[in-house]
């Protein structure tokens, strides 16, 4: 089906916002669609398609782009590369929008942005595309490397730092998992409402519901249009959450009256998880930076229902004296690369870079320094990221080990990302003796 310039428009402008002006990808997608909410369910879904299918294949792209334009990708101008980029992505993994429609709108695009004198070349190329696209191949495979960053759309230093912790087998798996398209998890609240009742609700919403092997309340979601709107949503019957993510509330195990800090809690899912298994009792403090940050876990909490919990800025960095020695329970989901969920923020695999990922180490080390401190005696300090870096992780851990030898590690998990398993994930669990 053909889509209206508009909506291509739209389009053009989320991606614009993400790889020129920096915005995240989950952020501008959400912005743009809370704001156009009165679009047809199927132009919503193209938009979002279009916009995270082009992130996902982007190198992929640039390699079919480059071998048809005299001007490399990366020497165009970013919004006749972006045009580009979206319209290639059409033509090879949309079979629904006719090879006419994706060049004939593109055009159209250059020219309402000011391009006009450039529409014979962007023209050109896609028409050129269009007729050659089943006979791209990719580099020889001598050039293993650049050959897998093409195939999988990653940066090469990133498969290369892969290929010297996990088998090539491994990586290539994972890096294709990040590439499948991927259900909504959420976790409901069996306090709230139970889950029969719960899939009748989804069920007369229109939503598509799997339930979650070895999690009882967990869900996987598809056909969602626009959550915002669910009536199940607004009541706080769900919380949006990966698996992976939901087994830090599960190995902390709260009992009843705990009292649990939370250092980078934004949007809160696992602190709201807490707080849930607290049933009632005890208190948890979900802290972050920002005030952007911390109105986003209010926003949660206040649809949670949940009154033993509450949203306060900190700066995780900063030593809080008052919660030295008090908690039950701390919880440090700490800033990281986020290199195992590039299934749901491909945009991350291009903003993150090596000597940014050193950084977040130093940061990492900086925070689990203070925080450790609010632990009382006996209390529970789980560590965890959304990445699959060793450094920001297992070699983390030890150094943390040494640091502070009064924790002792029950166990750990690095979870890789999996279909079955979630993403990409890893947590490390202390005691303090």
């Amino acid at each position: 089906m053909a889509q209206s310039t508009n909506t291509r428009d739209l389009v053009l402008e989320i991606l614009l916002q993400i790889t020129r002006d920096g915005e995240y990808s989950h952020i501008a997608l959400k912005n743009a669609l809370d704001q156009y909410q009165y679009l047809k369910k199927q132009d919503r879904a193209f938009i979002t398609r279009v916009v995270n299918g082009t992130l996902e294949r982007m190198i992929e792209l640039d390699y079919i782009i480059d071998q048809f334009s005299k001007v490399k990708v990366n020497k165009m101008k970013p919004v006749i590369r972006t045009i580009l980029r979206s319209a290639v992505y059409q033509l090879k993994y949309m079979d629904s929008v006719p090879a006419s429609a994706a060049c004939n709108e593109a055009v159209k695009l250059a020219v309402n942005r000011g391009f006009g004198s450039l529409r014979g070349f962007v023209n050109g190329v896609l028409r050129n595309i269009a007729r050659n696209l089943s006979d791209v191949k990719g580099p020889p495979k001598k050039e293993r490397l650049r050959a897998l960053s093409v195939q999988y759309s990653l940066p090469e230093w990133i498969l290369k730092e892969w290929l010297l912790e996990y088998e090539e087998e491994t990586v290539c798996a994972m890096a294709e998992e990040f590439l499948n398209e991927r259900p909504l998890t959420v976790r409901f609240n069996p306090d709230r409402i139970s889950k029969e009742e719960l899939l009748k609700m989804l069920k007369a919403e229109g939503v598509s519901v799997r339930e979650v092997e070895g999690i009882s309340c967990a869900l996987y979601l598809s056909d969602v249009d626009y959550l915002m709107k669910l009536e199940s949503f607004k009541k706080g019957y769900y919380q949006v959450q990966d698996k992976s993510s939901m087994q830090v509330a599960m190995w902390a195990s709260p009992k009843e009256g705990d009292y649990i800090i939370d250092v980078c809690a934004a949007p809160g899912g696992k602190a709201i998880h807490l707080a849930e298994m607290l049933r009632g009792t005890g208190h948890v403090e979900a802290r972050d930076l920002t005030e952007y940050k911390v109105g986003l876990i209010w926003d949660n909490i206040r649809r949670s229902g949940m009154t033993n919990i509450e949203a306060v800025q900190r700066d995780a960095r900063v030593r809080d004296e008052a919660s030295v020695g008090k908690a039950d329970i701390v919880i440090a989901d700490l800033p990281c690369s986020g290199l195992g969920v590039l299934g749901r923020k491909p945009d991350l695999k291009y903003k993150m870079t090596q000597e940014t990922q050193r950084e977040l180490v130093k940061l990492q080390q900086e925070i689990l320094s203070v925080t450790a401190e609010y632990v009382k005696a006996g209390g529970t300090l789980i560590y965890s990221t959304c990445t699959i870096h060793r450094e920001e992780n297992e070699r983390n851990v030890r150094w943390f080990e040494r640091q502070f030898p009064q924790f002792h590690m029950l166990r750990e998990c690095q979870s890789l990302p999996n279909r079955s398993l979630g993403d990409g994930f890893y947590i490390a669990m202390f005691r303090r003796t």
